[in-house]
């Protein structure tokens, strides 16, 4: 198999690197956008003028955070396709999850679905809903491959006269696929069913990512692909009784509407909401959303069969996991079988790697078998792919007893 052809290394508009626009370690190779993010150095910048504001004066600052938070909702809301007045800022998806489980009413024996490849934080969040009411949770087992026809058919048939809430990623964290949630949505509304959109990976990946979603309520993260500040992330609803939605902290916006109420949470650092549109403007201007997609996309594509061609020789199955519905940045790779069969050893050998190697991983597991779940940001380069593989493959092959470690070129 030829050797993979790398994108060349994006540059900005001043001829310099794209890498060289985020302030990351040098001394350590990142190959997990997806995970926390990277903050460009001009939005790290923007952000420190912002707080050095707020150090200077604050009695100026916190009365009028308010109108701040507002105008940056008004400039964040339709790079996911929403309307400011149906979008509220909370700190990340988990929160906004909270914030609308805490809103619903539930009876004795009633149904929550969730699926297999939900995000955990979410789903146990799911799992205290329903004991606070005496329901249950069931979750949908969606096999890998499935295709989006197979997917919804499985929800279909999953629902009862019982089921009262889906919660459903728009992109699964574990898997790195796209899922048809306005189907299911649409599907579910149909027989009275409420749908909950985790779109945590969706902005910046999916265009106009609250609108096409579906369902009553969606939220998504801008600390991951729009490279905002970490606690950053936004709710949309147009749900009727959307007015019961809180904030996780009572503040003095508290008797005003939704979204405004949640404008204003005390002295929390708003900083991160505010800064947000600079650096969904700093990827628009430097490359354009729609071609950022696409080197995303090319950049993913040659890491991923150049870390599969390394590995292929060493297990039964092709390492490279063909997804039916692939998002731009994210793919798949399967580890040597018995690696990462579990969240806690997936999530160990990451931190391992990085102690060990220097390499920022994210290896996740889906039914028993571990995967390096590969995300790639415009910052990305040939040579960091080529690192993962002279420095990670021999760890990887150690751990997983295979011999021949020591023998690995690069393709």
């Amino acid at each position: 198999m030829p050797a993979p052809l790398f994108p060349a290394p994006l540059t900005l508009n001043s001829g310099m690197r794209a890498r060289d626009a985020w302030p990351l370690d040098r001394e350590v190779i990142h190959l997990n956008h997806g995970s926390f993010g990277a903050v460009p150095s001009v939005v790290v910048e923007h952000q420190d003028a912002l707080r050095r504001r707020a150090d200077l004066s604050p009695v100026e600052w916190f009365p009028r955070i308010a109108e701040r938070v507002q105008e940056a909702r008004e400039r964040t809301a339709p790079f996911v396709g929403a309307r400011a007045e149906d979008s509220a800022f909370v700190p990340n998806a988990s929160a906004a999850a909270t914030v609308v489980y805490n809103a619903l009413q539930l009876e004795t024996g009633d149904e929550i679905l969730v699926t297999d490849q939900g995000y955990g934080a979410i789903t146990m969040g799911a799992e205290r809903l329903a004991r606070r009411f005496g329901a249950t949770v069931r979750t949908v087992a969606l096999p890998l491959l499935a295709s989006d026809d197979e997917i919804v058919q499985l929800f279909t048939d999953a629902l009862t006269p019982r089921t009262r809430l889906i919660v459903v990623d728009q992109i699964t964290s574990p898997t790195a696929r796209l899922l048809p949630t306005r189907r299911i949505a649409d599907a579910a509304s149909q027989r009275g069913v409420r749908t909950l959109v985790d779109g945590a990976h969706a902005p910046g990946l999916i265009p106009d990512a609250a609108a096409v979603a579906g369902g009553d309520w969606w939220f998504g993260n801008l600390h991951k692909w729009p490279c905002a500040p970490r606690g950053s992330a936004l709710l949309v609803t147009t749900a009727p009784d959307r007015d019961e939605l809180w904030p996780l902290i009572d503040s003095w916006s508290a008797r005003e509407p939704y979204p405004t109420r949640f404008d204003t949470q005390g002295t929390i650092d708003a900083t991160t909401y505010l800064a947000t549109p600079t650096a969904i403007d700093f990827i628009e201007s430097e490359f354009g959303w729609a071609a950022a997609r696409t080197a995303m996309a090319e950049i993913a594509d040659a890491g991923a069969a150049v870390i599969a061609e390394a590995l292929r020789p060493y297990g039964d199955e092709d390492p490279l996991t063909p997804l039916p519905s692939p998002v731009p940045s994210m793919r798949l790779v399967r580890l040597p079988l018995g690696l990462g069969a579990t969240r806690e050893e997936a999530d160990a050998l990451r931190m391992d790697l990085l102690d060990e190697v220097g390499v920022e991983t994210a290896f996740t597991s889906f039914r028993g078998v571990g995967y390096f779940r590969l995300s790639a940001h415009l910052y990305n380069e040939a040579a960091d792919y080529e690192a993962f593989v002279e420095r990670c493959v021999p760890q990887i092959l150690s751990r997983a007893g295979i011999r021949r470690a020591d023998s690995l070129v690069l393709p």
